[in-house]
């Protein structure tokens, strides 16, 4: 029998990000989830800025080497009030100030410009613009359009997101197994989907989060033609 009563259900406060979403386990019982960050938290819009760079990357440094702010300003004979207006980018350091931290800090003086000049990256995908690629899914009629792709990133993490589409003529896949988080979204059709022991009958609108290394896959295809997405994460340095 699926589970399909242990999804996320978030209150509006959690929404907002005043309170941890809810969720409900299978005998009823409401569980508060905690987040590690607020998704609707917006990042100090100076960031672009030059001297919030380089104050960041001052204190980034800083902590690396498991100094103090006090040491630092011996190091460099720069005032404690001045290195905490750098490291918080309320003021512009001079050249002069610069060459002092990089050789107290031991990095090259570019390397506090680094957060400045780094590139982020986006891609933009027109409907039916999708690539066409080939996984092991794909032997099995399973059709896997890759919507976008970026490869090396400052947050470290892989990130690949699928529309995958399954017809009259798809055979159900044993079960994949890869490293990283898998999140299905349901878009046309029905499936159960399996992962690990548990069975899930998800139908248009229904989602399933979890752990990709545990086997997993479409068990039964209950209603054809069939799509969903399929966003995989992993860490950079490991393979999808």
């Amino acid at each position: 029998m699926a589970n399909k009563n242990s999804g996320t259900r978030s209150t509006d406060a959690a929404a907002k990000g005043n309170a941890p979403p809810k969720r409900v386990s299978a005998d009823g019982r409401t569980i508060r989830t905690p987040l590690t960050q607020n998704p609707h938290a917006i990042r100090d819009t100076r960031e672009k800025v030059l001297e919030v760079a380089i104050g960041h990357e001052v204190r980034a440094f800083r902590k690396k080497l498991g100094i103090t702010v006090a040491d630092l300003a011996t190091a460099t004979d720069i005032s404690l009030g001045m290195l905490s207006k750098i490291e918080n980018g309320i003021t512009s350091p001079s050249l002069t100030t610069l060459q002092a931290l990089s050789r107290a800090l031991g990095v090259p003086v570019t390397a506090f410009f680094r957060r400045f000049e780094e590139e982020h990256s986006a891609v933009f995908v027109k409907a039916g613009q999708g690539v066409d690629v080939e996984r092991r899914g794909t032997r099995a009629g399973h059709q896997y359009n890759l919507l976008g792709h970026i490869g090396a990133n400052t947050s470290g993490v892989v990130v690949e997101p699928y529309l995958i589409t399954l017809t009259e003529n798809s055979d159900v896949f044993p079960t994949f197994q890869h490293a990283g988080m898998e999140f299905l979204y349901m878009l046309e059709g029905e499936v159960v989907y399996r992962h690990g022991n548990n069975l899930y009958a998800m139908k248009p609108g229904d989602s399933l989060f979890f752990d990709a290394d545990a086997p997993h896959g479409p068990e039964e295809l209950t209603q054809l033609p069939m799509r969903y997405l399929s966003i995989i994460c992993y860490p950079q340095n490991s393979a999808g």
